[in-house]
């Protein structure tokens, strides 16, 4: 595998502050970065995104025509930049604000300011899911795994299974929703589930209770992933069989120790 470092990657910034945009270009050089376009508002953005796709988009969240959300989902609708990697950079820590990005696979969420530790780590996940990294383990031919992943969001989908083909778990069956998981297990096995909480009709915790106390397959590990962050809310997942949790954004690393600790205890 050929192993990328900081300064292998190209970044555009999105930001509207001439001031912010300096300092963040700043930070980013220390990193090794010296790859950095900048744009300041979304024309812009796009005009330089079609010209020439980077690897890593990160983005304000408001400018004066348009917002971070939209500069997102006009790439993730896109066939041909769908895979460029997208960090937001926000002073709103709102929950309601961020949830969307939370769902659609950003790599990071960055608060203002932000740490020389949180943009390493930030980038650090950008050349995780750039860089393919397969599992070896044990017990298993990771090639050979079957994964149940669950997300009422594609996009989402989309992310966490991109993370899971480059740890080499490459046979991922999708369900768009619980009710459609329950369906499928009924009619093929499985060695993990990774399923989202906040699903309609069906959510994960009642699509693992279903697991764990209905199903043929009451022993399949299960992988929760949850962008809640309540200890209380968290406690009563565990209790309901989920064997291990994960936060949205869905980091590489991470992922890997939670699946070494689920497939090889």
């Amino acid at each position: 595998m050929t192993h990328i470092t900081p300064s292998d990657l190209t970044i555009l910034l999105v930001e509207p502050s001439d001031t912010q945009r300096k300092i963040i270009v700043g930070k980013l050089e220390k990193e090794g970065i010296d790859k950095i376009s900048t744009a300041k508002n979304l024309v812009e953005a796009i005009a330089i995104i079609e010209r020439h796709p980077p690897d890593l988009i990160a983005s304000a969240m408001y400018f004066e025509d348009g917002t971070a959300l939209e500069l997102l989902q006009h790439i993730k609708n896109s066939e041909s930049l769908a895979e460029i990697a997208f960090m937001l950079v926000t002073s709103d820590y709102k929950k309601s604000s961020l949830e969307d990005f939370k769902q659609s696979g950003v790599v990071a969420l960055l608060p203002k300011p932000f740490t020389a530790e949180h943009l390493g780590s930030a980038i650090n996940t950008t050349i995780d899911l750039l860089s393919p990294d397969e599992m070896e383990l044990d017990y298993f031919d990771v090639h050979e795994i079957r994964v149940l992943l669950v997300d009422d969001s594609k996009l989402a989908r989309n992310h966490i299974k991109r993370v899971l083909n480059n740890l080499g778990l490459l046979k991922v069956t999708e369900a768009a929703d619980g009710q459609e998981a329950i369906n499928i297990l009924g009619d093929e096995m499985f060695d993990l589930v990774v399923t989202d909480y906040n699903m309609p009709e069906i959510n994960g915790r009642e699509l693992t209770q279903y697991i764990r106390e209905q199903s043929q397959q009451s022993h399949i590990p299960v992988l929760m992933v949850t962008s809640e962050s309540s200890e209380t809310h968290l406690a009563n997942i565990e209790q309901d069989g989920v064997n291990a949790l994960c936060d949205k954004p869905f980091e590489p690393q991470f992922v890997k120790k939670l699946l070494f600790q689920l497939l090889e205890h």
